[in-house]
């Protein structure tokens, strides 16, 4: 998708303001202690834990909040528990839009998110009312240092599916069940990566006159704690 997917995020994030940093870190956070939960702390049989965790580190994110988000999933601190959460709603002009989020509480965060539609525009979608207008991928950045044509054959060679150009940034698409193979295989060919994780990629893209209005509702809808990752099929 264009614009507001887990990429473009780390860019941001990585020249954002230290209020800023520290809301991406909690958010990281988040996603750390649902997976250490669900598969264990070991980053060497958790390929999710793994590939979450070299986001963290590619954020410069504290090596003592890792390991206390670690600790948190496997219940040490005997906080909250955290769940995870995917609603599917409509933004302005009909675009379909998919809200991934993390949160100790999953009917304020509703509460939150159906007021900040409500106000933009926007209205929750009832369940596979929108999701099968995406397919989910694995989605790998990377950016360029050398030549164009030798990274594009070093991504096909690790198994993509798919590849395209963002700017200078080299997007590789894999199946889901296949992300943390072909990221392992651009690594060893000495390739760096970027971010790799799974996304809803929409099948068709929707353009829309006024962006700005879609544009407007994602910075909200970013803004709050509970969310995680935002997708649409808006061109």
């Amino acid at each position: 998708m264009s614009g507001h997917s887990h990429w473009s995020s780390i860019k941001r994030a990585k020249e954002a303001t230290d209020q800023k940093r520290g809301k991406v870190f909690s958010k990281i956070a988040r996603q750390i202690s649902v997976v250490s939960r669900e598969k264990g702390g070991d980053i060497e049989t958790n390929a999710s834990l793994r590939i979450v965790i070299d986001k963290a580190k590619k954020l410069n994110m504290p090596k003592e909040n890792i390991e206390r988000a670690i600790k948190r999933g496997s219940g040490e601190f005997g906080e909250g528990k955290l769940e995870e959460f995917i609603f599917e709603a409509y933004g302005p002009g009909g675009i379909a839009v998919i809200i991934e989020g993390i949160t100790d509480n999953k009917n304020r965060a509703l509460g939150e998110i159906k007021q900040i539609l409500s106000k933009n525009g926007g209205k929750l979608a009832s369940e596979g009312s929108v999701k099968w207008m995406f397919n989910q991928k694995g989605v790998i950045l990377i950016e360029n240092k050398g030549n164009k044509d030798e990274l594009e054959m070093k991504a096909i060679e690790a198994g993509a599916e798919d590849i395209k150009w963002e700017d200078d940034n080299l997007i590789v698409y894999a199946k889901a069940e296949d992300l943390e193979k072909t990221k392992k295989n651009l690594e060893n060919q000495g390739t760096e990566i970027e971010s790799a994780s799974l996304c809803w990629i929409a099948k068709e893209e929707v353009e829309l006159e006024q962006k700005e209005k879609m544009e407007k509702l994602f910075e909200l809808l970013d803004e709050e704690d509970d969310i995680q990752e935002i997708y649409s099929n808006l061109a």
